[in-house]
């Protein structure tokens, strides 16, 4: 049953259309259009109506399939929005989060990156999509050290604009993937809340902001714009990938496996070194990619000391500057591409995609690592990128900003499988692989609770479709451990009507 606020609403667009014409009854879509138009005060130089698209709209396709990440999601079935507001002023946003209440639809927040599972353009019920791609301007702090960037922008933008800006000797660390969006990264913002407020960090008070950094903004809040802090970085950095296919200079696979485990988390705080499981011709490959923010000759010295088993050589170091390094981990060979392809915010080619992710925090013993191979090769379309920890993550608490897994893991597994066939079969099979591994890796990570990472959604850890606490629990306590109940807590004071919800969102107590 509809709101008489809706019914008012409705009965007055019909009305209106009548007098002037013999259409149809108006849409939820042409209701909430007129509720954002009509509110006062407005951007005159930026009408809200020129950046709104609902169904009818043309373009309305265009504006939300250009950061649909996953095919899957990206067909005529799924459930779309009843209108995209492609916000360009701050009173986009007030005026979207006013007729989404009134209007009793749920509000998604999109601001470009992974969103692997598409939570902040999917929903079961009527919905408005907000999507942030028109805020995306960056300004530099004088020194160059910080750096406010709009909610809008991507990593590759901001890598590209401190990078040319600072003349190379600076850098932002964070993802290697340059269409990802830039939010959590930050150390202050700027926010709209659930009453239309444009809040900073003194007037939000310093547990909204706690939340805000690893907690999953889209819970509490819009946000409109992060300030970062900008790193010095090397005029040279070293980069290299070499591959394990059975066995490398004599090493087996497994023994550069056990090995990676005991350096990878304890080795110089400049060296980073990523590991990837997948299958060649029903082998196991083992793939080293590493960067180290120093010169070739420094770099061999210390993988000498710490890793010589894998027995890199001076011919598979690069030397570079510290941005051509982002397209280096995008597998484009050194030379091939301007730095600012990494400003193409829309891909040139989609996939069907899932992803998982676990912790580990005990080395895996080489009876389970020929577990882990069989499995893989049961299991060809996976693959898993084991992503060190250690070094600054271990120094900094695990209550120091909502993000919790720091001192104690060696390591984050993504679980990636992607496939390029439609198809429901196909996308079974793939997603049962993905699946299959998964519980295989059961014995060998974390426990109670088996951790997740934030930034690699994965529905299948638990939602929230009445927006309950308990529902909220069973996956909250695996992305944020004992950092979930402080959440609760902070989403009670800031948003007790649950105006900000989702799938996968910071529910509020019980008692609410």
């Amino acid at each position: 049953m509809k709101s008489p606020t809706i019914q008012t609403l409705i009965i007055s667009v019909f009305l209106f259309t009548i007098q002037t014409s013999l259409a149809s009854p108006p849409t939820l879509g042409s209701v909430f259009t007129q509720c954002i138009i009509g509110l006062k005060p407005s951007n005159p130089c930026s009408p809200i109506q020129n950046f709104t698209y609902t169904p009818q709209n043309p373009k309305f396709l265009i504006i939300l399939n250009n950061y649909v990440r996953n095919l899957r999601y990206f067909n005529n079935t799924t459930r779309k929005p009843i209108a995209i507001v492609a916000a360009a002023d701050v009173t986009h946003i007030q005026a979207t989060i006013t007729c989404a209440k009134k209007l009793s639809l749920q509000l998604r927040i999109r601001s470009g990156g992974h969103d692997y599972d598409g939570l902040s353009y999917l929903s079961t019920v009527d919905f408005v999509v907000l999507d942030m791609f028109n805020l995306r301007s960056i300004e530099f702090g004088r020194k160059l050290d910080t750096a406010w960037v709009q909610s809008g922008a991507t990593l590759g933008e901001i890598y590209y604009g401190v990078a040319n800006k600072s003349n190379d000797l600076r850098g932002f660390p964070a993802g290697i993937c340059p269409g990802l969006g830039a939010g959590g990264h930050f150390s202050d913002a700027k926010i709209v809340d659930a009453k239309g407020r444009v809040l900073d960090r003194t007037s939000m008070g310093e547990d909204l902001f706690w939340a805000l950094r690893g907690g999953g903004a889209a819970s509490f809040c819009v946000v409109l714009a992060w300030k970062i802090k900008l790193v010095p970085v090397p005029e040279k950095v070293t980069v290299f990938n070499v591959e394990a296919v059975g066995k490398r200079g004599g090493v087996n696979t497994k023994e550069l496996v056990v090995k990676w485990q005991e350096i990878a988390d304890k080795i110089d705080n400049s060296l980073f070194i990523r590991l990837t499981l997948s299958t060649s011709n029903k082998t196991v490959k083992a793939s080293f990619m590493g960067m180290f923010l120093g010169d070739s000759s420094r770099l061999l010295e210390i993988m000498t000391k710490e890793f010589p088993e894998l027995g890199l050589n001076k011919t598979e170091c690069i030397e570079m500057k510290w941005i051509e390094s982002v397209l280096f981990w995008l597998s484009i060979p050194p030379g091939t591409a301007p730095t600012s392809v990494m400003l193409n915010r829309i891909p040139q080619k989609q996939i069907y995609l899932k992803r998982k992710s676990d912790y580990v925090q005990k080395p895996i013993s080489r009876t389970g690592l020929d577990a882990i191979f069989k499995v893989l090769l049961e299991n060809e379309n996976v693959t898993m990128a084991w992503n060190p920890y250690g070094g600054r993550m271990s120094e900094i608490p695990s209550t120091e900003t909502a993000f919790p897994h720091r001192a104690g893991n060696k390591f984050k597994i993504q679980y990636a499988a992607n496939w390029f066939v439609p198809g429901e079969e196909v996308a079974k099979e793939c997603m049962s692989q993905t699946e299959r591994v998964f519980e295989a890796m059961t014995p060998y990570v974390s426990k109670n609770p088996r951790e997740a990472f934030l930034n690699y959604r994965d529905v299948d850890i638990g939602t929230s479709l009445n927006s309950t606490y308990e529902e909220g629990k069973v996956y909250g306590v695996k992305y944020f451990k004992n950092n979930f109940e402080r959440l609760v807590s902070v989403k009670s004071r800031v948003d007790p009507d649950n105006f900000f919800r989702y799938e996968q969102s910071i529910p509020v107590p019980s008692s609410h």
